[in-house]
């Protein structure tokens, strides 16, 4: 479906509705295509709220925590000087 902005700001809840139901809205500007809007179908995170239920997922709100990086072995050959070997 194509739309101008004028239009869209005039049903911008039936348009994100329609999104919603699978269909790809692309937005013109003057006959040009400028943005597309893609709904998000409601069972998008049932995943991450199964993962929260069971109790393999949970988040505090604070920033999340990475492991510390792995020492990489002393010697050897790096990843970039094999590349630089394959190449030739």
């Amino acid at each position: 479906m194509h739309i101008a902005v004028r239009e869209l700001k005039a049903s911008l809840s039936r348009v994100l509705a329609l999104a919603q139901g699978g269909e790809v809205i692309e937005v013109r500007s003057h006959h040009k295509p400028i943005a597309r809007i893609v709904g998000i179908p409601p069972q998008a995170d049932a995943g991450l709220r199964h993962l929260m239920a069971t109790g393999a997922l949970s988040w505090s709100g604070g920033k999340p925590q990475f492991a510390p990086p792995q020492e990489l072995a002393a010697g050897g050959t790096s990843v970039s000087q094999m590349v630089l070997e394959d190449r030739g």
